[in-house]
């Protein structure tokens, strides 16, 4: 029996894909088809939003072409595949030509012709559905997220507001000067918010925390969905009426951490809930930065300026995430100057264990994340909040592995990718920061707001 093996994302599959797999499984007498998974696409640059791994091999199973079909996971993985199921043929795209020679080491290689006039992108070109994102604010993060909105499908800047004109002026040149793809293409200066909301279909919210609320509950008002920067507000009973608004009018809302949506992250999150460490009784979390310039936004008191309220969602993630939001209580011991934190340790006393972290703004620690679970722990070295690695250690140190990913760019096209991907497959909730979790993170910086168990130093 002649095998013969095939690799493809199948994203929006289409005539073309099945011709290729038609003339695939005509070389031979059992075909292979090889579907990349979510994590790949995103470790070649490439993140679709429309079909999940799962929806593209139902897609490809649906064809009744393919005898077998597998998921691709790593690079390199096509040798392992060929000498793993005997492979005679393996077969690509004429696109590819040349690419897979190496290939003929282990198997015959063959460069089959593609369906001219037809592919996914010029599918998403023509479905002419993508989303048009208004950025408000222009400060140091939103400055980011055009060239990370850049690596995402169906994404459009298509405006931008800043109180300061000339900020929003200042992110529009640099969009300009190194405009690479369509995404940021005909980009608007809004002279105000209310016209920025009516041009878009979703906003992206990045102006200081106090803002957040009357902008996400306008713009969920006017029909749009919205990615808020983290923190999304300072109070549980705010964070509760914008998950209802926008539940209510069938829209999207997500608090933009990035990295609750990073593919490390969340595999460790995976691995742990899944007992490989066993039970989880105590979490460490810490973040800090050293500020020289006392006049900074992140230092003012008048615009929730301090530790707490500048990082401490990050640090907040992994202990919501995997204890989940059902704590018995928080103390806060805080050192103050001019008003703000510079320093916040908390905390958080479960039923069956006890998490903790550390916060500094004009103190310095190391920003690692231990978790400690009853097998073993993990341990993710610092900057964790950017997770590319990390290791689970057990007492035998033979059993100890250590996880490799990539955080590619600033890391903001991750969440822009969820976010995108929630509104086109209708998904109000995100499973990676449901709305419970943004919630009690919000009622935890009330409670420091309100200084509730709260100790100074």
């Amino acid at each position: 029996m002649k095998k013969v093996i095939t690799y493809g994302t199948y994203d929006l599959l289409h005539q073309g894909h099945i011709n290729l797999l038609k003339r695939a499984k005509a070389l031979g007498d059992y075909l292979i088809v090889g579907v990349t998974n979510d994590n790949f696409d995103r470790l070649r640059g490439k993140l679709n939003v429309k079909n999940n791994v799962l929806e593209r091999v139902e897609a490809v199973r649906a064809t009744g072409i393919a005898d077998k079909i597998i998921i691709e996971d790593y690079f390199g993985q096509k040798i392992d595949d060929i000498q793993k199921y005997d492979v005679d043929i393996f077969t690509v795209g004429s696109d590819w030509v040349g690419h897979f020679d190496y290939l003929n080491e282990y198997c015959q290689v063959v460069y089959l012709p593609r369906t001219e006039g037809i592919s996914s992108t010029m599918l998403r070109e023509e479905q002419d559905n993508e989303v048009r994102i208004g950025i408000v604010g222009a400060g140091r993060v939103a400055c980011r997220f055009p060239k990370e909105a850049v690596k995402v499908s169906a994404v459009t800047i298509g405006a931008v507001y800043d109180i300061d004109p000339s900020q929003s002026d200042a992110l529009i040149q640099q969009m300009e000067g190194g405009r690479e793809e369509h995404s940021t293409s005909n980009t608007q200066h809004s002279t105000s918010f209310e016209q920025l909301v009516d041009s878009v279909d979703a906003v992206y919210i990045a102006t200081p925390h106090l803002a957040h609320y009357q902008q996400t509950k306008y713009a969920l008002e006017q029909g749009k969905h919205v990615l808020c920067e983290t923190p999304m507000v300072l109070e549980e009973r705010q964070a509760e009426e914008l998950f209802d608004l926008a539940e209510k009018k069938g829209l999207v809302l997500l608090e933009a951490n990035k990295t609750a949506y990073c593919p490390a992250f969340n595999h460790l999150v995976t691995l742990i809930k899944s007992g490989w460490i066993g039970q989880v009784v105590d979490i460490e979390a810490s973040e800090s930065k050293v500020w020289g310039d006392p006049t900074l936004r992140e230092l003012d008191p008048n615009q929730a300026g301090g530790s707490f309220y500048e990082m401490g969602s990050y640090p907040l993630l992994p202990i919501v995430r995997l204890m989940g939001t059902d704590y018995e209580n928080m103390n806060l011991y805080s050192r103050m100057e001019n008003g703000v934190d510079i320093y916040t340790k908390g905390v958080l006393r479960y039923p069956r264990a006890v998490c903790s972290f550390k916060l500094g703004l004009g103190v310095k620690t190391e920003g690692n994340l231990v978790i400690s679970g009853t097998k073993g722990y993990a341990y993710v070295p610092a900057p964790w909040w950017k997770t590319d690695y990390f290791e689970l250690r057990f007492e035998d140190q033979n059993k100890n592995q250590k996880f490799f990913y990539s955080w590619d760019g600033e890391g903001l096209r991750y969440e822009i990718q969820e976010f995108i991907s929630c509104i086109y497959n209708n998904r109000l909730e995100s499973a990676r920061l449901r709305r419970k979790e943004s919630v009690a993170m919000a009622r935890l910086m009330e409670q420091f707001t309100k200084r509730i168990n709260f100790v100074e130093i």
